[in-house]
């Protein structure tokens, strides 16, 4: 190898050894492409609070919110390659590149892939003067009313939008789908009656189940939560969907191009967060599992989300519903 070659190679080694010492030099930012109070807010500041117990500097949580998460995206996609810029975002990720028909990044390639931090189940939920007593009478209910069950949903491209596309497709059920802007206010005219139904994640809907103030009655994941406030309901699988599977998960991202020291620090701090006891508690308190397997490496992680985009592309497609 010739002399020049050692020498980029070494001044290479030197300048990955000094970003690993040197980071972070000022707080990390965890933008969050939604507004405050809502789940994937919650859950980023759960996990800034941890990630401090390992960085020298402050973990801040920065809200983006608007065009269902992809001003957000956006903003970390432009931002510094330095790892002091990160976005914490759930099951859009995947998603917004079919729903959306002009994006100003691009998915996979935009990012550095830092791991997958949880998943929680959703819930199918309704107003609390509901009659059906169970899924399965819910479900003739909406089946004998065709055109009349109003379903809502925190808005395009979210997580309960996403959950109520695949639950109307299973059911083969023609609902009037109503649009909020956010959770909270979807979830206010659910608990009003104004609406019928809702698909609404775990880390949202528990209080209010908790508090008696809608009817719950299924998880739409693969297994049973543990739970306590939604562990006694059964899974679309069990209640009569085979194969209804929607976890709603987020993750940890990067800019492209955040120098190989920087992701690993990053990632071992992400990495001790999602041991740290508290953060643990804090989400089986909301229905939320805790990360632990290959999704925490940037492989494991990038080649989930890319399975993701796949089998989210044919539910949104099938449904034909776009955003500009």
């Amino acid at each position: 190898m010739k002399i020049q070659q050692l020498c980029t190679i070494a001044a290479l080694a030197t300048l990955s050894t000094a970003a690993l010492a040197e980071f972070p030099e000022k707080p990390v930012v965890l933008v969050v492409p939604f507004a405050a109070g809502g789940p994937s807010d919650k859950i980023a500041r759960d996990l800034a609070e941890a990630m401090r117990k390992t960085l020298p500097q402050p973990v801040i949580v920065e809200n983006a919110a608007g065009a269902g998460g992809t001003i957000g995206v956006a903003k970390v996609a432009r931002a510094n390659a330095d790892g002091h810029t990160l976005l914490v975002h759930h099951i859009g990720m995947a998603t917004a590149p079919a729903l959306y028909r002009k994006l100003s990044y691009k998915m996979p390639e935009d990012f550095e892939y830092l791991g997958l931090i949880n998943e929680s189940p959703s819930t199918v939920i309704t107003r609390p003067n509901m009659e059906a007593r169970n899924f399965g009478e819910l479900r003739q209910w909406i089946a004998a009313n065709p055109g009349k069950v109003n379903l809502a949903h925190a808005g395009l491209g979210s997580a309960s939008h996403l959950c109520g596309l695949m639950l109307q497709s299973a059911l083969k059920a023609d609902m009037t789908t109503i649009a909020y802007k956010g959770t909270a206010p979807a979830m206010t005219d659910l608990l009003g009656g104004q609406v019928d139904i809702m698909c609404d994640q775990a880390t949202n809907a528990v209080p209010q189940i908790e508090a008696g103030k809608v009817k719950l009655y299924a998880v739409t994941s693969a297994q049973r939560s543990k739970q306590a406030a939604i562990a006694s309901a059964p899974t679309l699988n069990e209640a009569g969907l085979p194969g209804f599977n929607v976890s709603i998960w987020h993750g940890l991202y990067a800019p492209k191009g955040t120098p190989a020291a920087v992701l690993g620090k990053l990632n071992g701090a992400l990495r001790a967060a999602l041991k740290d006891p508290d953060f643990v508690k804090k989400q089986e308190a909301l229905g939320v599992s805790v990360v632990s397997d290959n999704r925490l490496e940037a492989a494991g992680h990038k080649k989930f989300v890319e399975d993701e985009m796949n089998r989210w592309s044919v539910v949104i497609k099938a449904a034909g519903q776009y955003a500009d």
